[in-house]
Formats: C-alpha cells, sequence, structure tokens
C-alpha cells in the first residue's frame, strides 16, 4: 500500500506534502511506500521574496525532504498526523502544522520557503504656513516572534476534477492563541516522463495571528502600534509545479509560487509589499 507524494520538496515549505491514502498510484515514483522511510533531497537554485521591510529575500540552494506513514500515524517534514477515516473518495486527519508567516522573520525557520510599497496618508494643514504628514515607518530592532506548533484537523476529497484539502489549526502552545484555515485544491497529470502539478490555495489567518506577527511593538516604534488594528484575512495563492523524471531515483524540478497577501496584512507597516513568491529550479534525489 501506498501514499500519494505530491511534491518532494517540502520542508522549506515552497509547496508543502499532501499525504493521502490510495491502493495504488502511477507513476510509483510518485508515492510513498507505507512503513518505510521516504528520504530525498532537492539541490538547485531559488529564492523567496520577502514583504517584510528592510528585510532581505529568502535564498533556496538544498532542499531536504523527511516522512513515514504507518497504518494511521505518520511523520510528514515535522509535522505529526494521525489518520481518523480513510475512504476512497476522502480522507480525515488530525495534523499538526506550522506557520509560515513567521518564516519571514527568520530565514532558518522550519516553514521557510518560500518594491516599495508605502503608506500614503493625505495631508492636513495644521495652519496657513505648514503641513504634516505620518512619519516614515523606522523601526528599533524588532521583538521575537517565537515559533509554534498549530493543531487540528484536515480533509481531502478526492473528485475526477482534483483533490480538495480543508484544514483549520489552533496554537497549541499559547504563543498568540490564534487560528488557521486552508482551502486548497491541486490538479496534477502526467504525459510520457512529465509530471504536473497545479495548486490555488486560500489561507485564512485570524485576528490572534495577524496581530502577533505583524502588529508593531510599542519598543519597535511607538507611534505606529498605536496606528495600525490587526484584523483577520485572507491569502491567497497559486502554485505550480514541474518534473521530469531521469531515473528512478533523479528529477530535474520546476516549482514557482505566488501568494498575494490579505489587505488586512498588507496594511502594516512593517510590510512594504502585498505578496510574496518563490520559485526554484533544479533536481531532486530520492534515496
Amino acid at each position: 500500500m501506498y501514499r500519494i507524494l505530491f511534491v518532494l520538496i517540502t520542508s522549506l515549505s515552497i509547496l508543502p506534502a499532501i499525504g493521502m491514502a490510495k491502493e495504488a498510484c502511477a507513476p510509483e515514483n510518485q508515492c510513498i511506500e507505507m512503513n518505510n522511510w521516504d528520504l530525498g533531497i532537492a539541490i538547485g537554485w531559488g529564492q523567496k521574496s520577502n514583504p517584510l521591510r528592510d528585510f532581505d529575500d529568502i535564498p533556496l540552494f538544498f532542499i531536504p525532504t523527511v516522512a513515514y506513514y504507518g497504518e494511521h500515524w505518520f511523520f510528514d517534514n515535522g509535522n505529526l498526523g494521525y489518520t481518523l477515516a480513510e475512504q476512497e473518495s476522502f480522507t480525515i486527519n488530525l495534523v499538526t502544522s506550522y506557520s509560515l508567516d513567521r518564516a519571514y522573520f527568520y530565514q532558518w525557520d522550519p516553514s521557510n520557503i518560500f518594491l516599495n510599497r508605502g503608506t500614503q496618508v493625505e495631508a492636513k494643514a495644521i495652519n496657513s504656513m505648514a503641513l504634516s504628514t505620518e512619519p516614515e515607518p523606522e523601526f528599533n530592532s524588532l521583538e521575537t516572534r517565537n515559533f509554534t506548533l498549530l493543531g487540528g484537523a484536515e480533509a481531502f476529497i478526492y473528485t475526477r476534477l482534483g483533490i480538495i484539502r480543508l484544514a483549520y489549526t489552533h496554537d497549541m502552545f499559547n504563543v498568540h492563541q490564534g487560528s488557521e484555515a486552508q482551502i486548497k485544491w491541486t490538479y496534477g497529470w502526467d504525459y510520457d516522463r512529465f509530471i504536473f502539478e497545479f495548486a490555488l490555495v486560500f489561507d485564512w489567518k485570524s485576528q490572534d495571528v495577524v496581530d502577533y506577527y505583524y502588529s508593531v511593538r510599542p519598543s519597535e516604534n511607538a507611534y505606529w502600534s498605536e496606528r495600525y488594528q490587526a484584523k483577520s484575512g485572507w491569502d491567497k495563492g497559486a502554485e505550480m509545479t514541474a518534473r521530469y523524471i531521469l531515473t528512478d531515483n533523479w528529477d530535474l524540478l520546476l516549482a514557482v509560487r505566488y501568494t498575494l497577501i490579505a489587505d488586512e496584512i498588507a496594511a502594516s507597516p512593517l510590510l512594504d509589499q502585498d505578496y510574496s513568491s518563490t520559485y526554484f529550479i533544479g533536481a531532486a534525489y530520492r534515496f
């Protein structure tokens, strides 16, 4: 018995891995054999743009993957899960995950995969001789945005037109006490040695999540800490992966992702752009 492996590169979250139960899948190198460790690494060149003001883009050189799927329990690149129900048309799992947002602040964050949009305000006359505008967003050293695991449930619905993932998770360690949800549609097809996958992704982040990562703390800038008020919002994204099978172990790989950041998040003075784009091109090896 196997589980479908939709994307080899996962631990830097260019495209999150999806583990779904099926009796068989083809071609076989899209599968993880159950009760065996699946190890791999992608080597090449890529980059994830960073929407945070004054933060560098994130280079991508190598991307490991580590996964294990048993009858019910599974481990997938740092995330644990347990399968509650598994049928031909759907799967329901309990899962852990980690947020993508912290990765913008720390290059070596586990989820890291991964211009100038200034804030304009209307000038108001103080008197006939002077005008006043809001100051440019300039910050002292940012306070720590701590790592946390999210826990919750996910469901995969299998259709002829693709696979739908529905997920809801909540902060397990009271770091920000927020919640996240996802709606993702994935469609894949293969032609000879080529394998293509396309996905549309909608990620919801609660007000607590947005406030923890994107609000300005008083120590960072007292003025902007009062000006920006966090609200929940939806990120929207598209992903594409193309693979060419060279051998049983080697693939050539191209992966791209574009995320349009929610307006409620893009309004934060910590950001100077309302999107993040990622690309990676290289070769992937599965041990």
